[in-house]
């Protein structure tokens, strides 16, 4: 279902625009970031909670990342900037080894096999992780959608990446007790899926 366009958007982006990155590339190290932020919900815990770590939102449709951007500011977070843009497009933001851990949490599963090379664990972006992550970096990738986490474990290990901490059902898992929610998590959760839970190192 498309986001109706919210309400006075361009103004009120422009009133977070402190929280935005603008500069090319984001000269800062050990960044951690989530694609698909969403709402901004799970960031808005993990920044709030870890206050030393430089975490990024990145989120390609606007009206989403408004929400975000007002949450982060409402919070007054100081550890937390976001991006507005397709994840092709993080080369373009930071450099080779800047970012030590990214988030992949409920993305787009794109059931269909012919659109496959869209999903966000795809050869095509696992390269550019590839090249953003440190050594030792990781993605920690959560989905309730066991077509999606399986395809990801392949591509992931294809892409030469060695999975850690792995499980089908991560809210009764020894996992849980660091596990922090989303919105989609408990919604998808309330209904009975379960979540399935990797972390990929390079």
């Amino acid at each position: 279902m498309r986001m109706r366009k919210k309400k006075n958007g361009e103004a009120r982006m422009q009133s977070c625009s402190d929280y935005f990155i603008s500069e090319k590339p984001y000269e800062k190290k050990d960044i951690m970031i989530e694609i698909g932020c969403g709402k901004g919900g799970f960031m808005l815990q993990l920044a709030t909670a870890n206050p030393e770590n430089e975490y990024v939102c990145v989120e390609k449709i606007s009206d989403v990342i408004l929400l975000a951007a007002e949450k982060m500011k409402r919070a007054e977070l100081k550890n937390v900037k976001l991006i507005n843009c397709d994840a092709e497009a993080l080369p373009e933001y930071f450099s080779e080894g800047s970012v030590s851990r990214i988030y992949l949490n409920f993305s787009d599963p794109w059931p269909r096999p012919k659109h496959a090379k869209r999903r966000l664990t795809a050869p095509k972006y696992l390269e550019i992780y590839k090249r953003l992550l440190s050594d030792g970096g990781a993605i920690f990738f959560k989905t309730d959608n066991r077509i999606l986490f399986d395809y990801s474990l392949e591509t992931l290990k294809d892409a030469g990446f060695r999975l850690e901490k792995l499980t089908y059902d991560l809210h009764n898992s020894e996992y849980e007790k660091d596990n922090l929610h989303t919105e989609y998590e408990d919604n998808f959760s309330a209904k009975g899926f379960t979540i399935n839970r990797v972390e990929a190192y390079k």
